[in-house]
């Protein structure tokens, strides 16, 4: 199953709207007079992202549909069960930032869940690395270097916030095996190789909340 031709996303586009809308963002959330703006945009950019990396996913299948789906339910329910039951990341609530939410849980969480799980997925795919077992743990190690860069930002734009704004070091011990556990399914599904506009999508979010890191400490 192909999608038409014309509803797909060539690589070198995929990868321009990627690296602008993400370059405006963070232009956006560094001006203080923007912010408010931008911090309300949030849930639509990444639906763009994920439009985005849908249209350019080479080889539309149900087989790539259903990749979606577990991914984004099994985020979805281990936030869930973070939230109301503290078996995982630690004590922690969702602020408004992501948007419309589902028993506490932002909608948005397992569509991000999906974005960096197949973002590193693909950019170890296209990695040098044989194993499957050294992508996978490569591929976890990345996710939580991208995680501490990410909780500043969370924390200060309402993304979601820490009981005593104390990030527990039980947070990134679960990203690295929830990361794992996914990044796992990513290779049972064996797809063909990808182009570099999801490595860009990475690439682009350690850029963006990076930024946002020296924004946050100024």
């Amino acid at each position: 199953m192909e999608r038409p031709k014309d509803i797909s996303i060539d690589p070198p586009v995929a990868i321009v709207i990627i690296i602008l809308f993400h370059l405006v963002g963070l232009t956006g959330f560094a001006v203080p007079s923007l912010r408010p703006l931008f911090v309300q945009i949030v849930p639509w950019h990444l639906l763009l992202m994920l439009i985005v990396i849908i249209l350019g996913h080479q080889k539309f299948s149900n087989k790539f549909m259903l990749f979606m789906l577990i991914i984004f339910l099994s985020g979805f329910g281990l936030e869930w069960l973070g939230v109301h039951k503290y078996w995982l990341f630690g004590d922690y609530n969702y602020g408004k930032t992501l948007g419309l939410k589902l028993f506490d849980i932002p909608l948005m969480i397992g569509i991000n869940w999906f974005l960096l799980i197949y973002a590193t997925g693909v950019t170890m795919q296209r990695s040098r690395l044989k194993s499957a077992f050294f992508r996978v743990i490569t591929g976890a190690l990345i996710l939580v270097a991208l995680d501490i860069l990410i909780e500043p930002v969370a924390i200060e734009f309402d993304y979601w916030h820490w009981d005593n704004n104390i990030i527990p070091l039980k947070n990134y011990i679960c990203w690295f095996f929830v990361s794992a556990a996914m990044l796992y399914v990513f290779e049972l599904f064996s797809f063909k190789k990808q182009s570099i506009a999801a490595p860009t999508l990475l690439a682009t979010e350690f850029v963006f909340f990076g930024g946002l890191n020296l924004v946050v400490l100024l």
